[in-house]
């Protein structure tokens, strides 16, 4: 019975510190991140397109700092219907994400510099520590809900337009 209630308590004690508010004057960025759900942010539109023509447009998200592009969809429980976000990376080379602390399963289509999808990682596994990687370099990466690619037909070749607002 001691050993359970010892259990207990060393389970619920770090729960109990975890959901305590932090200090008003901290201005600790990671704890602010993994407590609180980090609302959609749209700042632009983008279209997938196939041969010249538009499959869809969604709203986007734009990752372009090195935090933002590091956060990505972490700790979003849900993304607006027609939503996604875009990376921007300051390069194009071969790129590799992970889905450690996203909930969700995304889509995550890799888009080389001339806008066009190079290679498509489809239905992620949420939380995994797995890396992701491009099969070819790509400047952009644009993560949508896990089924996306599927449900538009949107295949490798494809190409993309965005801008912001």
């Amino acid at each position: 019975m001691r050993l359970s209630a010892f259990l207990c308590l060393a389970l619920l004690l770090p729960l109990a510190t975890a959901c305590q508010q932090p200090d008003a004057g901290s201005n600790d960025d990671a704890t602010a991140d993994t407590t609180e759900t980090i609302p959609f942010r749209p700042d632009g539109a983008l279209a997938f397109l196939a041969e010249g023509d538009t499959v869809t447009t969604v709203t986007i998200e734009i990752a372009d700092t090195d935090s933002a592009r590091a956060r990505g969809l972490m700790q979003r429980a849900s993304l607006p219907e027609h939503s996604a976000m875009l990376f921007l990376f300051p390069r194009e080379e071969i790129q590799s994400f992970w889905m450690a602390n996203t909930p969700l399963a995304l889509d995550l289509f890799f888009v080389d510099a001339d806008s066009q999808i190079v290679s498509i990682a489809k239905y992620t596994r949420p939380f995994s520590d797995e890396q992701i990687v491009s099969e070819a370099p790509a400047q952009y990466v644009i993560e949508t809900p896990a089924g996306f690619a599927d449900t538009y037909g949107i295949v490798e070749g494809n190409r993309v337009r965005w801008e912001r607002e």
